[in-house]
């Protein structure tokens, strides 16, 4: 179906909640995406950081094949392959660079979005603290951050302009700026604030991508520990691989008591997932969480075989080789002023006299490239992990021109 044709429906028919470019993408093969009339783009957006294997990779197109020719579907009621392997999986990244003493061994519940995951984990730190006879439920958040959608999540995002049309919004949330760990410790020792976790991104990537660093990270943790609260690390959309190791935290050398994931996990089908150290997730019973469509048949297959790949295909070490390669050719452009970031999850600012970042996006689509603009001055790049440093040249060569 045409452009033409295309935008008339959804603007009849479908909900206005996204601004869309003015593009009908129809087919996609490694880096590039195609549209309706044949014109091929360089992706280094890669469905908001979806798309790990690039688009059409054989190994998600197998698996689905393969899954979909036995079993889509079949609810949470019976077992089914590949769900524990995708758990162990996980299990062992997380554990991953510890010795055989300090593995935790970590158990997750399957979800179908980074919100939901995100849900899973907020519930659950409340539902410890119930059951052990607390009346402690607030979950200190960072400014700058995201977590999701929903009412709770948004609820979790301290960012006005996301919050302010859907109040009344869920309680239980105090949030602190990200790298303040006086302001972070004060909160904490407040026994009237009834604080039952801390929850982060370690690297924020809504607000521009912002790493925490290590430091920070390291703060939280012990800061954590020390006021018995657990701590919680938003891994959707710099965790699987994408900021040059299985999950960002471990970057800090820290071991959170939560964790969650999306996006990349199953390689652009939807799936979430949270992670939790077994006494931890232990305190879920039956009943007290789920997920209709939750791990189904077709996700977890996919997860397993995208998870089994990046395992297997050292993409920490060319997240890390790419990704810095990206950033020291983006400080080289014109107008650039500051460039961030790990692995394949990068940021830059642009100056004032650059045009707004919208606009740079725009053009940068109709020199054939897809990039992401966070704010009016913050270019955001989040391309497949199967990029190559010869991409990242065509990538550089388009925006170059774009800025120039």
């Amino acid at each position: 179906m045409s452009l033409a044709k295309e935008r008339e429906l959804e603007s009849r028919y479908v909900m206005g909640t996204f601004a869309r470019a003015d593009v009908e993408f129809v087919d996609g093969h490694g880096m590039y995406l195609e549209d309706d009339e044949g014109k091929r783009y360089l992706d280094f957006l890669a469905g908001i950081g979806v798309c790990c294997l690039g688009h059409s990779s054989p190994v998600v197109v197998d698996a689905i094949e393969r899954q979909a020719e036995r079993l889509v579907h079949c609810s949470n009621y019976f077992y089914i392959e590949h769900r524990g392997e995708v758990a162990r999986r996980v299990s062992e990244l997380a554990d991953r660079g510890l010795d055989a003493g300090e593995a935790l061994g970590w158990k997750s519940f399957f979800a179908n979005s980074g919100a939901e995951a995100n849900e899973c984990a907020m519930k659950l730190v409340r539902l410890q603290a119930h059951r052990a006879g607390s009346s402690a439920n607030t979950i200190v958040c960072l400014n700058g951050g995201f977590h999701g959608r929903t009412l709770e999540t948004v609820a979790a995002t301290m960012q006005g302009w996301l919050q302010d049309d859907f109040r009344p919004l869920p309680g239980g949330f105090l949030a602190v700026d990200p790298g303040d760990v006086d302001a972070l410790e004060r909160v904490l020792s407040c026994e009237s604030n009834g604080v039952v976790a801390v929850m982060v991104e370690p690297i924020q990537g809504e607000s521009g991508v912002h790493p925490l660093g290590t430091d920070y990270l390291r703060a939280v943790r012990d800061l954590t520990r020390e006021h018995g609260a657990s701590m919680i690390c938003d891994e959707v959309q710099c965790g699987v691989f994408r900021a040059g190791a299985p999950f960002a935290f471990q970057l800090a050398g820290i071991t959170p008591d939560v964790f969650t994931m999306a996006k990349g996990i199953a390689g652009g089908v939807p799936m979430g997932l949270c992670a939790a150290r077994p006494e931890l997730a232990d305190t879920y019973h039956p009943g007290d969480h789920g997920s209709t469509f939750g791990g189904s048949n077709l996700a977890v297959a996919c997860a397993d075989a995208v998870l089994e790949e990046l395992e297997q295909g050292r993409y920490e070490e060319s997240a890390e080789r790419v990704g810095t390669y990206l950033m020291r050719g983006l400080a080289t452009l014109p107008h650039v002023t500051e460039v961030r970031g790990s692995g394949l999850m990068v940021g830059c600012d642009l100056d004032g006299s650059a045009p707004d970042a919208h606009d740079v996006v725009a053009s940068a689509l109709e020199a054939g490239l897809v990039i992401n603009a966070t704010g009016p001055h913050t270019l955001r790049f989040l391309p497949p992990l199967i990029c190559e440093e010869t991409d990242v040249d065509v990538c550089l060569d388009r925006l170059g021109a774009v800025l120039s």
